[in-house]
C-alpha cells in the first residue's frame, strides 16, 4: 500500500499544498517547527480517523479558518483509493472513501494502514501502562473493525459509570443503572481481551526477534500481556472471559462505590516487557530501551504485513537523530519493502541510502 497523493487546506500550519510521493523512500526535511510532523499527522488521520498528537480535530484547523481538509489518493490491494476528511470548527468532521461518505473510522483504517514512530516511542518502556495500551489499542483499531468498535463502546461507558459513581452520594438513584453499565463493561471488555491477547501473541514473537538481532544476539526480549486477575486464559473463548470478568467485577462492587473509581476492567492492562529475565521498565539501560522500543515498533508492522498482506506505511518522525548509528543502520535496513516516510533536520544520506523523493518544508510550503 503506498500514497501516491497528499492534498492539504487550511491544516495546521498549511495554506493551500500538494506533494506526489515516491513509492518507496520520502524524506521530508527542514528546520523545527515548519510543519514536518504535521504532514506526518495528515497521513495517520486518513488512516484511522485520529491524531497522534491532538485530542479535538478543532486544533488541526488553521487559526484564522472556519475548517481544514486532508485528501490522499491512495493504492492498496491493487486498487485506488480517494480519502478524504473535512474538519469543521462548528460541526462534526466529514469523511469520505472514494467519494461515500466514511461512517466510523474503521472505513479508513480498511483502506490503508500507517505505523507511526516517533521520539517519544523510544522511551514506551520507561512509561505506564496507559502508554503501551494506547500502543496496542492505535495498531488494533486500524487492523480489526470489530475491536475499534468494542474500544469505542467500552470507553463511553466507562465514562457514563464513572460518572455514576462519582455521582452517586448525592443522587443514590443513579445506582440503579450500574447494573447495566456493568454488563456494557463486561461485553466490550471481553472483546477487548480477546484481540489484545492476539496482538501480544504476535508482538511477543517478532519483536524477540528484532530485539536479538539489534542486540547482536546478547539479549532476549520477553513481552507479557497483563489484564484482570480473574481471567485465567485470555486465549479462552469470550464468552469464558465474559464471564469471568463478570465476576471479578461483582467482587469489587463495594470497592468502587466506596472509591468512586471503575476498579475492575481491561482499561488497566498493560503489557510486561523484560530483557534477560529483568523488569525492563526498572532496570533496562537507555540503549536497551531504545532497542526494546524499536523492536516493538518493527514487529508492530509486521504483524500489519501478516494481516493484510501488505505493508503499511511507515512515518519515522525524526526519529533516527535520536539513534546512536548501530541503530539508525538496524532501522535502515529493516524499512524495505514498504512505503516510508523520514523527516529530518538536515538532508543527509539517506535519499542516496534508500532512493525515492526529497522534499524541503518551510513555513508550511512544501518545496
Amino acid at each position: 500500500m503506498r500514497i501516491d497523493r497528499l492534498e492539504l487546506e487550511c491544516f495546521r500550519n498549511y495554506g493551500r499544498q500538494a506533494a506526489d510521493f515516491d513509492s518507496r523512500c520520502n524524506v521530508i526535511f527542514g528546520e523545527n517547527a515548519q510543519g514536518k510532523t504535521n504532514l506526518l499527522e495528515a497521513l495517520v488521520y486518513l488512516s484511522c480517523g485520529r491524531s497522534p498528537r491532538a485530542r479535538k480535530d478543532r486544533e488541526m484547523i488553521c487559526f484564522d479558518a472556519p475548517a481544514a481538509r486532508m485528501s490522499a489518493r491512495v493504492s492498496a490491494r491493487e486498487r485506488e483509493f480517494l480519502m478524504q476528511v473535512d474538519l469543521f470548527r462548528d460541526r462534526r468532521r466529514r469523511m469520505s472513501v472514494n467519494q461515500v461518505a466514511a461512517k466510523n473510522n474503521a472505513a479508513l483504517s480498511q483502506v490503508y494502514q500507517t505505523v507511526f514512530f516517533c521520539p517519544e516511542d523510544l522511551f514506551l518502556i520507561r512509561e505506564g501502562a496507559a502508554a503501551r495500551r494506547k500502543f496496542m489499542d492505535t495498531a488494533l483499531c486500524q487492523l480489526r473493525p470489530r475491536y475499534a468498535a468494542a474500544l469505542a463502546e467500552y470507553s463511553r461507558t466507562y465514562d457514563h459509570k464513572t460518572r455514576i459513581l462519582r455521582d452517586a452520594e448525592e443522587r443514590p438513584d443513579l445506582l440503579a443503572a450500574l447494573p447495566e453499565f456493568n454488563e456494557r463493561l463486561v461485553c466490550f471488555g471481553a472483546v477487548l481481551i480477546h484481540y489484545r491477547q492476539q496482538f501480544a501473541l504476535r508482538l511477543r514473537e517478532y519483536a524477540a526477534i528484532h530485539h536479538r538481532e539489534c542486540s547482536g544476539g546478547r539479549e532476549e526480549l520477553e513481552i507479557q500481556y497483563k489484564t484482570v486477575s480473574s481471567v485465567e486464559d485470555p486465549a479462552a473463548e469470550i464468552s469464558v472471559i465474559a464471564e469471568q470478568l463478570r465476576q471479578h467485577m461483582e467482587d469489587h462492587q463495594a470497592a468502587e462505590r466506596s472509591s468512586r473509581l471503575c476498579l475492575s476492567g481491561p482499561h488497566k492492562d498493560d503489557l510486561l516487557v523484560s530483557i534477560d529475565g529483568r523488569d525492563a521498565k526498572q532496570y533496562a539501560s537507555q540503549g536497551q530501551t531504545r532497542t526494546a522500543a524499536l523492536a516493538m515498533k518493527l514487529a508492530e508492522r509486521e504483524i500489519y504485513r501478516n494481516v493484510s498482506g501488505e505493508y503499511p506505511v511507515l512515518l519515522l518522525d525524526d526519529v533516527l537523530s535520536e539513534l546512536d548509528p548501530r541503530r539508525q543502520e538496524f532501522v535502515l535496513n529493516r524499512i524495505a519493502g514498504g512505503q516510508v516516510f523520514i523527516t529530518c533536520c538536515e538532508d543527509d544520506r539517506l535519499p542516496a541510502l534508500l532512493g525515492g523523493k526529497v522534499f524541503h518544508v518551510e513555513h508550511g510550503v512544501i518545496g
